[in-house]
């Protein structure tokens, strides 16, 4: 112990201030540089992102507080009310992962630096580094796949918690996106986790508008200078209708004559409504064509047990 001792002395008379600047000026110095170097370059990379993510909020904010011209972008802007609070979480959601992003690239070039400044030889790190991401990639490539597909789903607003999509594995409401799992509930109430690397294509129900298309059955008896103008004033009424001109984009189109097949003949109606009211609108329109042709005497095919017969007045 007192030839420690003794040692520690002997090198502490030795150290001059001269050699203790050099020293200073040396390793530790450039670690110093190093570290502060990487807290302002992650500090301004944080600032832009922030910034690109406060203009990207402003600039959806402004868009959204015009009011649309048109009856169709006043409805679509009603109907996809939460499509803008949709658009403000995958901002932030992207704006997060971003920051995270650069703060673990940031850290772990600042770590490999320091090591190479203290000395500590990089290359076996580098190559059981290496190695390891190699076997990491082969055992975990479909978690690195289910991750990227998620990513670039957000990024790219393919659908949200809310809409009505089918995967090809199963048709439902997604309730939860994550980076790795989709997670939506279908119309018995079976809820499906599909993991994103999974799904190769993508059929979204819930975005932009829906089309409603009615095919009216009439007798070939009837008289179709009289049957059309009345299913055209059933779609004007419709339209003028308080309860549906929220739902409806423009008034529903009379096509005319769609098929005609022995004893019927085919009217189809096509309306434009906002996301998902195609359903409501096509029952909607049966109903009142249906109350429509029962006052005014028009009549339906009669179904036989030998094929369509037409219908008796």
């Amino acid at each position: 112990m007192p030839e420690a001792v003794t040692q520690v002395l002997t090198a502490l008379s030795e150290v001059t201030p001269k050699s203790a600047w050099e020293w200073f000026t040396g390793a530790p110095s450039s670690i110093v540089i190093t570290i502060v170097g990487a807290l302002i370059l992650r500090w301004l990379a944080l600032r832009s992102i922030g910034r690109v993510v406060r203009v990207t909020l402003a600039r959806s904010d402004a868009r959204r507080s015009r009011e649309p011209a048109s009856r169709a972008g006043r409805v679509l802007a009603q109907a996809t009310g939460a499509a803008h609070e949709r658009h403000r979480q995958r901002t932030l959601t992207m704006g997060s992962l971003l920051r995270s992003s650069v703060t673990f690239i940031v850290a772990l070039v600042t770590i490999l630096t320091v090591m190479g400044i203290v000395g500590i030889n990089l290359a076996p790190v580098l190559a059981t580094a290496g190695v390891g991401g190699v076997a990491l990639g082969f055992g975990a490539q479909s978690l690195v796949k289910d991750f990227l597909s998620g990513i670039f789903m957000i990024l790219e607003d393919q659908y949200g918690v809310g809409d009505v999509i089918d995967t090809g594995e199963a048709i439902g409401t997604v309730e939860e996106v994550s980076l790795r799992v989709t997670r939506l509930r279908d119309g018995q109430g079976v809820v499906w986790y599909i993991r994103n690397g999974e799904i190769i294509r993508i059929g979204n129900k819930s975005q932009g508008w829906s089309t409603a298309m009615v095919d009216i059955p009439v007798a070939y008896s009837e008289n179709l200078e009289k049957v059309i103008p009345l299913i055209r004033t059933v779609v004007h009424e419709l339209d003028e209708s308080p309860d549906w001109a929220e739902k409806l984009l423009e008034e529903p189109q009379v096509m005319g004559v769609e098929s005609m097949t022995g004893s019927v003949v085919t009217i189809r109606v096509i309306a434009k409504t906002a996301p998902e009211q195609q359903y409501g609108v096509s029952r909607e329109i049966r109903e009142r064509v249906k109350a429509t042709f029962d006052e005014h005497g028009v009549t339906a095919p009669v179904m036989t047990p030998f094929g369509p017969a037409a219908g008796a007045r």
